[in-house]
C-alpha cells in the first residue's frame, strides 16, 4: 500500500519572506537602473532591432505588445494543462461524470480568441497606416532607389547625384536625421527587395512600377542594407549600407559630390535603364561599363 503524504502549508515565516522579495524585486530592478520600460523590452523584444525611425518605434511598440499578449495566452494555457493534470488525476477505475455540453465554456473559448485577434488586428492597421502614410507637402530630401542586377545606384533627385556599388565596394546612402525622407524605388530588371533592418521595413523594388515609402531617421549612425528578394546568381553580393548623420553634415557630404561630375545622374550603369549583359558583366566584375 503506498503512502501519501500531505502538502504541508506554508508556515507564517515562509509567507513573510515570500511578500518581501514581491516588494524588493522592483525595487532591486528601479536601483540598477533598469526601468520599467527597459524590462518590458528585454523581456519581450526577443532579438528584434532596435528602431532608428519614428515609423519602426511603431512597429517595435507592436512587436513588443505581440509578443507580451502571447505570453499571456501562453501562460493561462499551461496553467489549464497542469491545473486539469493535477485536479482531474486518475483517482480510481471509476470514470469521472461526463459532460457533453458546457455552454458557458464554449462561449468563453470561442468570444476570448476572437477579441485577441480582433485587438491585434486594429493595432496592426493602426500601425501599417502609420508606416505607409505620406504626408501633405512632401519630403525634404527625396531618394531614388534603383536595385539593378547586381547592386544599387543611390540618387539624391534633390542634387542631382547619385552614387553606384560594386561588387567589392558596396553603396553607402547617406542620410539627414530629423528630415522626412521620401524613397522612390525602382528596378531595370528583376524584382529585388530594399531592407534595412534598423529600419524595421523592406520594401519590393519592382520592374516597371514606383514603389515609395517615407521615414524619419531618429538616430545617428551607420546600418546594415541588403535586398532581401532572391534576384539571380549574385543576389549575395547586393550589400548596401546607410549611413545617418545631421543635416548639417549631410549638406558638406552633397557639396563634396557635387563637385564630381562623375556623380551626377545617369553617368552609370545602374541609373535605371536596361543594360546589356556584358555592361552587368562588367559592373559585377568590377570594371567601368
Amino acid at each position: 500500500m503506498g503512502f501519501r503524504a500531505k502538502p504541508r502549508a506554508m508556515s507564517p515565516s515562509m509567507l513573510r519572506s515570500a511578500r518581501l522579495a514581491a516588494v524588493l524585486l522592483p525595487v532591486g530592478l528601479l536601483s540598477s537602473g533598469c526601468s520599467l520600460r527597459e524590462a518590458y523590452e528585454d523581456t519581450f523584444s526577443l532579438g528584434f532591432p532596435k528602431p532608428v525611425t519614428e515609423e519602426a518605434l511603431s512597429i517595435y511598440n507592436l512587436w513588443l505588445g505581440s509578443v507580451a499578449a502571447a505570453a499571456v495566452v501562453g501562460v493561462f494555457v499551461t496553467f489549464l494543462i497542469l491545473y486539469a493534470m493535477v485536479r482531474f488525476r486518475k483517482k480510481g477505475d471509476t470514470l469521472p461524470r461526463q459532460v457533453r455540453y458546457n455552454l458557458p465554456i464554449e462561449v468563453l473559448y470561442t468570444a476570448v480568441p476572437f477579441v485577441i485577434i480582433a485587438v491585434l488586428f486594429y493595432y496592426t492597421t493602426v500601425s501599417q497606416n502609420f508606416v505607409l502614410d505620406e504626408r501633405d507637402g512632401g519630403a525634404d530630401v527625396n531618394i531614388g532607389v534603383v536595385g539593378f542586377q547586381w547592386n544599387w545606384t543611390f540618387r539624391h533627385d534633390d542634387a542631382g547625384v547619385q552614387v553606384t556599388g560594386e561588387t567589392r565596394k558596396p553603396a553607402q546612402l547617406v542620410l539627414p536625421t530629423n528630415t522626412r525622407i521620401r524613397f522612390t524605388e525602382t528596378s531595370p530588371d528583376v524584382i529585388h527587395s530594399f531592407f534595412v533592418p534598423a529600419f524595421l521595413f523592406k520594401q519590393d523594388v519592382v520592374p516597371g512600377r514606383a514603389n515609395t515609402f517615407e521615414i524619419t531617421i531618429t538616430k545617428e549612425g551607420e546600418y546594415i542594407g541588403r535586398c532581401a528578394e532572391l534576384c539571380g546568381e549574385k543576389h549575395s553580393a547586393m550589400n548596401f549600407s546607410v549611413k545617418a548623420v545631421s543635416p548639417e553634415a549631410y549638406a558638406d557630404y552633397i557639396t563634396v559630390l557635387q563637385a564630381d561630375p562623375a556623380n551626377s545622374i545617369g553617368t552609370t550603369a545602374g541609373d535605371g535603364s536596361v543594360r546589356s549583359a556584358e555592361q552587368a558583366k562588367e559592373l559585377i566584375e568590377g570594371r567601368p561599363s
